[in-house]
């Protein structure tokens, strides 16, 4: 018998989006965990006891019953194998495949404007400088790849809510929050995406 026991190891200033993305699934399969900050500048994750219980030295980590399991993507997917009865991802399987690609083209792509408006600036109010080329090609590219993935006037990616929801509205959310210009329709999609109560309370950890 499974012991719905979590523990999940997230940054310490709580702007990590990928903690954010295993906090929010976390919190609408409705299961209780401990959440533990790591003090990254620090290098917490690197040395003594923590980062013995850290199976790569990254954040996020979940540990479960004994086992400790990194990358969020990773995560998630295992609590929604665990847990189905609240699906974070689609039941069709192209759909869920769909979702998945959203995810790791987020976590692997668009580097010039994460890096130009980095997720302090959603949580801590910083505001950065006009865009560079680079991350105003960057920013082209989301936009364009998320009007092609929102079906019109649509308010999720598949017809209801799934977890690549939050990840593309918090990757759209550098600009929104920024001030830069974005779509409208993609603007709402973003304001609705961060009203979510599970986004919510991951939020108000930084407050």
């Amino acid at each position: 018998m499974v012991d719905n026991r979590f523990t999940l190891y997230v940054d310490s200033r709580f702007t990590s989006p990928f903690a954010l993305s295993v906090y929010v699934a976390l919190t609408e399969k409705g299961l209780a965990f401990d959440t533990v900050p790591v003090d990254l500048a620090a290098a917490e994750n690197l040395t003594g006891s923590l980062a013995e219980r850290l199976p790569t030295r990254r954040i996020p980590t979940l540990i479960h019953d004994g086992f400790a399991l990194a990358e969020s993507s990773a995560i998630t997917e295992y609590l929604d194998e665990l847990f189905p009865q609240v699906p974070l991802y689609p039941a069709d399987p192209q759909s869920r495949a769909r979702a998945r690609q959203v995810q790791a083209w987020l976590r692997s792509d668009l580097g010039a404007l994460r890096q130009a408006r980095p997720t302090e600036g959603m949580f801590y109010g910083a505001r950065g400088e006009p865009l560079p080329p680079e991350a105003q090609a960057a920013a082209a590219k989301l936009i364009a790849c998320a009007q092609a993935l929102l079906p019109s006037g649509a308010s999720h990616l598949f017809g209801q809510w799934s977890l690549a929801d939050v990840d593309l509205a918090l990757m759209l959310n550098r600009l929104v929050n920024h001030g830069d210009p974005v779509p409208e329709h993609l603007r709402a999609y973003v304001l609705e995406q961060w009203r979510r109560p599970s986004v919510q309370a991951w939020c108000a950890l930084s407050a």
